[in-house]
């Protein structure tokens, strides 16, 4: 039977599946076996593998336009601004965004929620308020908002998650209060898979006048995302977890917020006119862009959107929802392992525990027989915390996993129960 056809209790296979086996030959790595077996790869969460039409585009970077951008007036200089610009476009589009002004080039989604934690949050913050995230984020949205707390004299409140890993909506409503001055919010968990309603809880902030950043990295490579539509203040993601290269991502920003910001690092190709006695930033996107940019990975972010826009994905996102339905399923029927996030929505990510094994130990014994999995904390404590575990195993999918590969991952956690009796 194949992977398109497969079918199984709570879900129904929709009318134009993905052509697996034709997306897998676009990823060069996963041809290789892993300890003598066939690579088993669910670290997608971590960060994704690259498809050939990304790697094609670095290296033709390299090989025919090496350049630096926008400041040079000869041919290669050219060539190599119009691509990385190109990029820019590419974000705009894949977001939704109104403006191509309202994207910034930034490492990813950790940069991205520094840059608006300094040069937003920061300079209105005083002693009293309150910044409001949820119980559920990834380190990038909670240690940005400790600092800036700290330096300020605001406080971080916190929105409870209940305990099948969704957040407590009702708790939420009633935080936001005359001091909240910024919610953050995750809008795919990374340790839990919960789709989070962002777009109720930034119109719930809005209307209390608050505005929203959201943490996108692990929602633009499963969902539809319109940050118009969703009303967000500030949208981050990284191109590492969307089939493009690590290093770089994308920060959208409302252009009257970008407009209001000032940048807080300094440098190169962030300025109008310099003098000694003061500077003249540019216009946003570029003042928040300070000295020579990671070129070749805003190429190959601009390549790897391009590859998954032209998959779609609504068919992207149904093959997936349909291998999460299909693993809970079956690892849900083994006996001594437990899902940790059973939220009704869920993209992307099964964390579990087998009784008696340290996830670590279930890590490696699946990586000897090819599987690659996350064990540890996957950066959210706190989520480890909540549910009393001091971390899990995160199998995490993605666009080239098959069906046989989660039956790969449950003959692989049988044999851990094996080792350990």
């Amino acid at each position: 039977m194949t992977a398109q056809a497969r079918t199984f209790s709570g879900f129904a296979p929709g009318p134009v599946p993905l052509d697996v086996e034709r997306v897998r030959a676009d990823f060069p790595i996963l041809r290789q076996t892993v300890k003598g077996k066939p690579l088993v790869y669910l670290d997608n969460a971590a960060t994704t593998q690259k498809p050939t039409a990304v790697i094609d585009a670095i290296s033709a970077y390299y090989e025919e336009y090496n350049s630096n951008v926008h400041r040079g007036i000869h041919t290669l200089s050219e060539r190599a601004t119009a691509v990385y610009e190109s990029a820019r476009n590419a974000i705009q589009h894949f977001l939704g965004a109104a403006h191509r002004e309202e994207i910034v080039f930034v490492r990813g989604t950790t940069e991205g929620i520094n840059l608006v934690a300094q040069a937003f949050a920061r300079p209105r913050l005083r002693d009293g308020d309150e910044v409001l995230i949820t119980g559920m984020e990834h380190h990038s949205d909670i240690v940005p908002w400790q600092l800036v707390c700290g330096k300020t004299g605001a406080r971080l409140r916190v929105v409870p998650v209940l305990d099948n890993g969704e957040l407590d909506l009702e708790r939420y409503e009633r935080l936001l209060t005359e001091r909240t001055r910024i919610v953050g919010v995750v809008h795919v968990s990374n340790a839990l898979g919960t789709v989070n309603p962002v777009k109720a809880m930034i119109a719930l902030a809005h209307e209390r006048g608050v505005p929203v950043l959201v943490d996108g990295a692990q929602a633009v490579p499963h969902l539809a995302v319109d940050v118009v539509d969703l009303d967000a203040d500030f949208y981050a993601f990284s191109g590492h977890k969307t089939y493009c290269p690590t290093g770089i991502g994308g920060l959208y920003g409302k252009l009257a917020h970008l407009e209001a910001m000032e940048p807080y690092q300094g440098g190169g190709d962030m300025i109008r006119r310099v003098t000694f006695e003061g500077t003249e930033f540019a216009a946003p996107p570029y003042k928040f862009e300070a000295g020579t940019p990671h070129i070749e990975g805003a190429v190959g972010l601009g390549a790897g959107l391009g590859y998954l826009r032209a998959l779609g994905l609504e068919v992207v996102g149904a093959h997936e929802r349909a291998l999460l339905a299909y693993a809970t399923e079956q690892v849900e029927a083994l006996r001594g392992v437990h899902i940790i996030g059973n939220a009704r929505e869920k993209a992307g990510v099964l964390s579990f525990v087998i009784d008696g094994v340290h996830p670590h130990d279930v890590g490696t014994i699946l990586d000897s027989e090819g599987i690659a999995v996350r064990a540890g904390h996957h950066c959210a404590q706190p989520v480890m915390d909540r549910f009393g575990v001091p971390a899990t195993v995160r199998a995490s999918f993605a666009l080239y996993n098959t069906f046989s590969e989660v039956d790969a991952l449950v003959t692989g956690i049988r044999r851990v129960q094996e080792v350990f009796g």
